[in-house]
């Protein structure tokens, strides 16, 4: 049987739910007898490093145990990248995988872009073309550069393919759907029920354009206190690392908890009257599952959100973000399908497994830089 060997690149919490719906969807076909068996090795870069923001999710969604943990850790984005690189490079000509795949915008997506491509392995791309066209966010480079490395890239959405097309890219994109909303039909059932009682708000912060500014971090910790109903804010390790150093306290309005597995986060997700976050994962969570998000960030990748009237991006005033919140205590009215029917997973594996069908398909080549 003709055998395909991907290596799955992950190192963060939303790569790991993505990565479960791919997974899933390539052990499906499997069993399909098809003309292309998948076989996968995950390779985590331990770029989320604790045991909630990390283990819990591989055990929680029964995604394949990586073949390496590179142990990586946080740090600064030069350093941690270059860490990466070496790793993962060492893991490709030792596994010499067919194609790499890799997930979002994170310093790991980059690293697994990049060292792939030096080795002359395809990589595809799943969350291709996203862009907030703000080149100080680090998400954004990464985006920009692994999209312009990547073999195949596959799109969330119509838009996302647009922004691909303005930049010159239309071979090897593939408009398929948004993982996430896979794994928010798919677990959804297994969403476990919230610690708290009557009306709330569920919050996340951790970019870095908010906890590496404290009078901004700050700032917005202070308008939460405000809310016009209670807040849960599961803490990620950079901000309670940075509250902790600031002496950031907040009152009795902001619940603060250790972070949420996935299965907890649904149960929020399904049960808040809102939701406030700089997450990009978030954004587009909240929408899933009916609820208006609140973004304190000065832009977003997902602008489809944004037109539909489903998410409000409002930086970090504090008048701007408490006139968001009466906003978002409204119902949503609108929900479109933006972002495919759920079986994006598919339609990854589909046209990876057609791809290598082709007769233009060739072997990597892999070799050791001189």
């Amino acid at each position: 049987m003709n055998t395909m060997q991907i290596m799955t690149v992950v190192g963060a919490r939303p790569q790991f739910i993505k990565a479960a719906v791919v997974s899933r969807a390539i052990a499906n076909a499997n069993r399909l007898a098809p003309p292309v068996l998948i076989r996968e090795d995950i390779v985590h870069t331990g770029q989320h490093y604790d045991y909630a923001m990390s283990q819990s999710f591989f055990e929680e969604m029964d995604i394949p145990k990586p073949v390496a943990n590179l142990q990586v850790g946080s740090g600064r984005h030069g350093e941690v990248t270059g860490m990466m690189l070496a790793g993962l490079e060492r893991e490709m000509v030792e596994r010499r995988p067919d194609l790499v795949l890799v997930y979002g915008d994170t310093n790991s997506t980059l690293a697994g872009a990049l060292a792939a491509v030096k080795l002359h392995i395809p990589v595809a791309h799943v969350e291709a073309g996203l862009r907030s066209f703000n080149m100080r966010a680090p998400e954004e480079v990464n985006r920009i550069i692994t999209d312009r490395v990547a073999t195949y890239l596959f799109c969330p959405s119509a838009v996302s393919q647009a922004h691909l097309a303005r930049e010159g890219r239309t071979e090897g994109v593939y408009v398929v759907g948004d993982v996430m909303y896979d794994a928010a039909r798919h677990y959804a059932r297994k969403a476990l029920p919230p610690q708290h009682e009557g009306p709330f708000a569920v919050a996340s912060l951790h970019r870095a354009e908010n906890t590496d500014d404290p009078q901004r971090l700050r700032r917005i910790l202070s308008t939460l206190e405000q809310t016009p109903v209670p807040v849960c804010l599961p803490l990620h390790p950079r901000t309670r690392q940075v509250m902790q150093q600031e002496g950031l306290m907040v009152n009795g309005r902001v619940h603060l908890c250790e972070p949420f597995s996935y299965f907890e986060m649904l149960g929020y997700l399904q049960q808040c009257q809102f939701v406030i976050t700089d997450s990009g994962g978030m954004q587009k969570e909240a929408f899933y599952f009916g609820k208006k998000c609140v973004t304190v960030r000065d832009e977003t990748e997902w602008t489809e959100l944004v037109e539909i009237g489903a998410n409000r991006v409002v930086g970090t005033e504090t008048a701007a973000i408490l006139a968001a919140f009466e906003w978002a205590l409204e119902p949503l009215s609108a929900m479109p399908k933006l972002y495919g029917s759920g079986m994006a997973g598919e339609a990854i594996v589909k046209a990876l497994t057609s791809c290598w069908q082709s007769p233009d398909h060739s072997s990597p080549i892999i070799h050791k830089a001189s």
